[in-house]
């Protein structure tokens, strides 16, 4: 049975794939390439492919990935009826929802403020007269030094 599958090139940490035609029970990087039917840039999102060979191999019972059901499906290529397209809905299911940020509830932030500075301000006030009391031994100290002399 013949795969259509992405078969990786390009260098280390720069992949850039083929879309290959090869035998199934084959590995994709030595396994005998029946056609090379496009190529795919995941890096630039460019996805070349011929269209009319590609057809030809699905319509003679290739069996594409669920990568490249998606490549055809966006060039446009009509895949047949037996091709199990993958949706996104089938992916695994959250455990807890209720932690992501967006279930979360939204917390008022105005009137949050208003209670920081309703805050602050007493506390200043506070302050004050602590600053007083120092300012006041200073001058003392002066006047000790003024009887010394």
């Amino acid at each position: 049975m013949l795969a259509i599958r992405l078969q990786r090139l390009g260098r280390k940490g720069y992949p850039v794939y083929r879309i290959a035609v090869q035998e199934s029970q084959r590995h994709p990087s030595s396994g005998r390439v029946v056609a090379y039917v496009g190529s795919y840039n995941p890096h630039t999102k460019a996805v070349n492919v011929q269209k009319d060979v590609a057809q030809k191999y699905l319509d003679n019972g290739a069996q594409p990935s669920p990568r490249v059901v998606k490549l055809l499906k966006a060039e446009g290529v009509k895949l047949p009826k037996w091709v199990k397209e993958f949706d996104v809905s089938q992916q695994k299911a959250i455990k807890s929802q209720e932690k992501l940020r967006k279930n979360r509830p939204a917390e008022p932030e105005a009137p949050v403020e208003a209670e920081v500075v309703a805050e602050e301000a007493p506390v200043v006030e506070a302050e004050a007269p602590v600053e007083e009391a120092p300012v006041e031994e200073k001058t003392k100290e002066p006047a000790s030094e003024e009887s010394k002399e």
